[in-house]
């Protein structure tokens, strides 16, 4: 049986790749179960240092598979539905760095998986958009409060209420992508030299710095600025914090171990 996602490592770095391609990625139960897994064994991998998504085929993710939602009582739907919740929630809270690939499409659900990462890189001619309320219901999987604390409340609420389907150029303007490049081929590009960058790092003050990022948006600075230095503090002791020191003394780069 086919799987419906493909996982693969080099070095530090994961790669996630939403396979179903037949369906335009979306998000069948099978799959989403699966992304639950695949969160939990990433999020367990402390060699790991970044995580990329992306979509096999002409776009990243569809949203939710239209057609087994068809067959769902309201029962079924609110289960699916929360089971796609507890598989973005899984991403956003994975400790090291995330970077969405988008191209071809990301609509519904699969811009819902995108804004849960810390950085979404896409191919020029990709569309992307909240489209929900155009099947009346709204984006139920972080979409209007993640978009919201990216954008802002006055963009979020224009794209959401007019299910607006973006192009990459005007989705880079208003600050939903990282950045945009010509090609899917040179956005890969673009993402792994990231992920190199990031791996050069010490990642367990990476891990730190997200952590302090991510934990500081819900609280007020005072709060925030206690999350940063027990994150830093953390890492006082640390065998990389040492080596760090070695490696400027002695004019080369460090070998960081996460420890």
């Amino acid at each position: 049986m086919r799987m419906a996602i493909h996982v693969s490592r080099q070095g530090t770095v994961a790669h996630v790749v939403l396979a179903r391609p037949e369906a335009r990625n979306a998000m069948s139960v099978e799959m989403v179960r699966k992304l639950c897994d695949v969160a939990g064994e990433l999020a367990r991998d402390e060699k790991l240092r970044t995580v990329l998504i992306s979509g096999e085929g002409a776009g990243f993710c569809a949203g939710a598979d239209l057609k087994e939602r068809a067959t769902m009582d309201d029962t079924d739907v609110r289960r699916h539905v929360t089971l796609i919740r507890q598989a973005i929630r899984a991403i956003e809270q994975l400790p090291m760095p995330t970077i969405a690939l988008l191209h071809g499409f990301a609509f519904g659900g699969g811009l819902e998986l995108a804004l849960a990462c810390d950085l979404r890189y896409a191919a020029r001619e990709t569309k992307m958009g909240l489209t929900e309320t155009a099947l009346a219901i709204l984006p139920g999987a972080g979409g209007t409060q993640r978009l919201a604390r990216l954008i802002g409340p006055m963009h979020a609420k224009r794209l959401v209420f007019s299910a607006a389907r973006l192009d990459a150029k005007e989705a880079m303007q208003i600050g939903l992508l990282t950045d945009v490049a010509d090609t899917k081929d040179e956005m890969f590009a673009c993402a792994l030299e990231l992920a190199r960058q990031i791996g050069e790092n010490g990642p367990l003050a990476v891990r730190q710095a997200k952590w302090a990022i991510d934990q500081g948006l819900s609280v007020d600075l005072a709060t925030g600025l206690e999350l940063e230095w027990a994150a830093y503090q953390s890492l006082i002791s640390t065998s990389d914090r040492l080596e760090a020191l070695r490696a400027f003394r002695e004019k080369r780069k460090p070998q960081f171990e996460g420890r």
